[in-house]
């Protein structure tokens, strides 16, 4: 088991690596940052040290930010859309061509391990191959008039700026369904990203910024600001702003949606999620195993999608437990740079706190740990924060398990039919992901029916996690109700407009009304 990190020096290196080759120098007098402000720090999970000062954009130029914006969508929202495509095309390339530098900062950030941070930026790439048809298909329809000599249409415009809002856990992905597929639509894109996050932020904004000049594109399609919440509270509140995409926690959403609504703008909220697997006594214990442990584990459990709770039946929950318990005990935890290592840091000393917090109360709930839960290398990096993930059986679904916590953490409960199943998976506030595993087809069916899961995706002998760009990402209740990626995402970013046409050579009212 990995028992080494790099030193925060060789993350430095490292990183200031991937950076030049990007095209980013941090440098503060020569403007590396998008404003000349305050500074904050760009750390890292992997040892919990500093890396470097990233200038932070003062408020000043976060409205200049979105007046740029504002200004070149007058111009982006006329070029036709096979066009913007292009723009996107040229991105994904970019992207392509500096996927190993885009995934060594991820995991300097972010904490992923190796293979999760490849698949991070080679979502940001297929986001873009998506958006690229996209821009070809941006299809209204033709209506059914009920008046003769009249053409009745729907056709779709795009919509404004688009303010998009992402969290640390996706730190470029999230960033790139939005725009991508905004800026296909017509839109033009201010970016605040997770304040955890600064240098994967600006290196996904210089290769979109190098993108946009390959083609033609005009300044201020694209805009970056580095900051804190306030820095996002002026997205939020800015009228010129049509859109505001926003990814984290429930409290979160529930502050931007009234305010955002207040204005009469749109929003489109990816919020919480305490995702929930269900395991039939048909199942495949051993894929079901390999499902379990990575949505639950996987990238240190602070995945919006991670699987949170686990209802399995009760003739198989032992077997099932022990299988679990045997694959947690195995887990290789530390460097995520190491290609063996499966499980890297919680993004900080307070989401370790906040696990520890959590695993207490769900013991004073009547939950029993059966595996992990301790820490690892804190006598590497005292200020980072590896942890074992936690397996805790639970009696009932008590009030920590009805929350969501950003850690790995497993609770296990059991069921005796389908449908107390189906409701224990629904009785919680989020709606997000969900899962079951069975190789009943007429179970597999009843939950995914309308009887079934109440959450945005629903699964069938795969976990919680992993969505592919291709189906539309989001989830129901306290997640927000929002959609981003593929699918008809796309509607979100842009506005319709029913169009009626008269060619009659006489005017005829609908619902056969006579005036004059």
């Amino acid at each position: 088991m990995p028992r080494t990190l790099p030193t925060t020096e060789e993350l430095r290196t490292r990183a200031r690596a991937a950076l030049d080759r990007v095209g980013v120098t941090l440098d503060e007098d020569a403007g590396a940052g998008p404003g000349a402000g305050d500074v904050q720090h760009a750390r890292t999970p992997l040892t919990g040290e500093v890396l470097f000062p990233v200038p932070a954009t003062t408020p000043a130029a976060a409205d200049e930010a979105v007046a740029d914006a504002r200004r070149a969508f007058l111009t982006w929202r006329s070029t036709p859309a096979p066009r913007r495509g292009e723009l996107v095309r040229r991105l994904g390339e970019l992207l392509r061509a500096h996927q190993g530098d885009l995934a060594d900062l991820v995991t300097i950030e972010a904490g992923k391990i190796r293979s999760e941070a490849l698949g991070e930026v080679q979502e940001m790439i297929d986001i873009c191959d998506f958006a690229v048809g996209l821009s070809r298909q941006l299809y209204g329809r033709t209506i059914a008039s009920e008046r003769p000599g009249h053409r009745l249409a729907e056709t779709w415009h795009p919509l404004g700026v688009v303010g998009v809002i992402s969290a640390f856990n996706f730190p470029c992905a999230v960033w790139s369904w939005n725009t991508a597929v905004a800026l296909a639509c017509g839109d033009t894109v201010v970016w605040k990203p997770s304040e955890l996050t600064p240098l994967i932020s600006l290196a996904c904004a210089r290769l979109l910024e190098r993108a946009a000049a390959d083609v033609g594109a005009p300044d201020g399609v694209h805009r970056l600001l580095i900051g804190d919440r306030a820095v996002g509270e002026r997205l939020v509140d800015d009228f010129r702003v049509a859109l505001v995409s926003a990814t984290g926690s429930t409290r979160m959403g529930r502050e931007v949606g009234p305010r955002v609504a207040a204005r009469f703008g749109r929003s489109l909220l990816e919020l919480g999620g305490n995702n929930a697997a269900i395991v039939a006594p048909s199942a495949d214990l051993d894929l079901t195993v390999r499902g379990i442990v990575f949505a639950a584990a996987g990238t240190a459990g602070q995945r919006c999608t991670t699987l949170r709770r686990l209802i399995a039946h009760r003739d198989i929950a032992d077997a099932l437990v022990a299988r679990l318990t045997a694959a947690y005990a195995q887990l290789p935890i530390g460097d995520p740079f190491d290609e063996a290592t499966l499980v890297g840091p919680l993004i900080s000393a307070a989401a370790l706190d906040r696990m520890q917090e959590a695993v207490a109360r769900a013991q004073a709930e009547g939950g029993k740990v059966l595996v992990g839960g301790g820490r690892r290398l804190a006598d590497v990096a005292p200020d980072a924060a590896y942890v074992e993930p936690v397996v805790v059986r639970m009696g009932a679904q008590t009030g920590v398990v009805r929350e969501e916590t950003f850690a790995p953490i497993l609770y296990v409960m059991t069921y005796e039919t389908l449908e107390e199943a189906i409701a224990l998976h629904n009785d919680v506030p989020q709606g997000l992901s969900s899962s079951i595993f069975t190789r009943d087809q007429a179970e597999a069916e009843l939950f995914l029916s309308a009887e079934g899961s109440d959450c945005g995706i629903a699964n069938v002998n795969i976990g919680t996690s992993g969505a592919e760009i291709g189906g539309a990402f989001g989830g129901e209740k306290e997640t927000g109700g929002g959609r981003e990626s593929g699918s008809d995402a796309w509607r979100a970013y842009m506005r319709s407009a029913t169009n009626t046409v008269n060619y009659s050579g006489r005017l005829a009212l609908a619902q056969n009304i006579s005036f004059l």
